[in-house]
């Protein structure tokens, strides 16, 4: 289905209460991609939800149609290159003089893991009181989660002190884009920023942005310093410093459906492309399996129409996903023990940041990775 830019009139954007959305990105009714049923529940009884970005003409906001669904997320394992990537954050951060003061608050994320070690090696202590300001403000992939997105903001500049600093870390939109990562749209992940957006929405609640970092976690992931509005304008300089000025610039085309037409493209191309490469493979008698059980991997599996006899199982780490089976398939999650026992022919990585862990981790499946899905001859 094309999105075409058409208006989606009666919904309303998430950060600044804009009442016409346009649609740049539709994936009709997808399994909800937070709940991996039973094997032995019927497949008939997965309940699907439209799947849809909504693109904001008045901030820029690139954000989820409204979502019907009501599962909690399962807390994912933490992968390595997550963890890495946090430590080089911290790192850059402080090599820029903005771990100052000595509290420090993290707001979580689904996707596991948190910065506060990090932060105590460097002298900062846990603050958990609700409401109690800290010096420093931390949220990795957690504020996307958040579907009214003026209150998640407002809630990260209160907890931020005077003089303290908000670190905030997403996927960014460039990278969605320029990769074609249309299945980065799922259910429960209610924001997609771009760094106009974003500095729109950090202003409605206080908040100036002070600078970004670029990292290649995920295709391209931005990590922004924002400072809360001082007394003294003096003290911060209310324009961001070169370094998120030439972000800003770079992604300053991002707030029109145009910009982001390509992702539906992307989408249709894809999915069609998995199910001829699988239904190659299994002409030619391989198994192929897949690792990852990623929420992202959902709405592509559903819109393929993937089944057992196309991908045999997904292997994941998490305890959480095990003995479950893929949302609107009959395609089980299996342990990577299991995928080894299996001796598969193929192995399609549906998370690529993934590939060094399980490389290493997986040694007897060296030859079998499969990276990016093979495109038609």
């Amino acid at each position: 289905m094309s999105s075409g830019g058409e208006r989606a009139i009666g919904d309303a954007c998430r950060a600044c209460g804009a009442g016409e959305l346009d649609l740049v990105l539709d994936l009709g009714e997808m399994p909800a991609a937070d709940h991996f049923p039973l094997p032995s529940e019927p497949i008939s009884g997965d309940s699907r939800h439209r799947l849809a970005m909504l693109l904001c003409g008045r901030c820029g906001l690139a954000q989820l149609a409204p979502d019907t669904t009501t599962v909690a997320e399962p807390r994912g394992l933490e992968p390595r290159a997550l963890r890495e990537q946090a430590a080089e954050a911290v790192a850059r951060v402080a090599i820029d003089g903005r771990l100052r003061g000595r509290t420090v608050r993290e707001f979580g994320s689904p996707h596991g893991g948190t910065w506060l070690p990090l932060l105590a090696s460097r002298g900062f202590s846990a603050t958990e009181i609700s409401g109690g300001p800290a010096d420093i403000v931390i949220d990795s992939f957690g504020m996307m989660h958040e579907p009214d997105q003026r209150a998640a903001a407002a809630a990260r500049a209160a907890a931020t002190a005077p003089g303290g600093v908000l670190l905030l870390q997403f996927h960014s939109l460039r990278a969605i884009l320029a990769y074609g990562q249309w299945n980065a749209l799922r259910h429960g992940h209610f924001a997609y920023y771009s760094l106009p957006a974003l500095r729109i929405l950090l202003a409605q609640a206080g908040l100036h942005l002070a600078t970004a970092w670029e990292f290649e976690l995920y295709g391209g992931t931005v990590l922004v310093a924002a400072v809360p509005a001082p007394a003294d304008p003096r003290r911060y300089p209310a324009t961001p410093d070169d370094r998120a000025l030439r972000l800003l610039d770079a992604e300053s085309g991002l707030g029109t459906p145009r910009a982001l037409a390509a992702l539906q493209s992307a989408a249709d191309e894809q999915t069609s492309a998995l199910r001829a490469w699988l239904e190659s493979e299994a002409a030619l008698r391989h198994r192929v399996y897949a690792y990852g059980a990623a929420s992202r991997a959902v709405a592509l599996f559903a819109r393929a129409g993937l089944h057992p006899g196309l991908l045999r199982g997904v292997a994941d780490a998490s305890p959480a996903k095990q003995g479950r089976r893929m949302p609107g398939t009959g395609i089980p999650i299996i342990t990577p023990a299991e995928l080894v026992a299996a001796q598969p022919d193929r192995v399609l990585l549906t998370l690529p940041d993934l590939l060094p862990e399980v490389q290493a981790g997986l040694p007897a499946l060296s030859d079998t990775w499969v990276v990016e899905i093979p495109r038609p001859p």
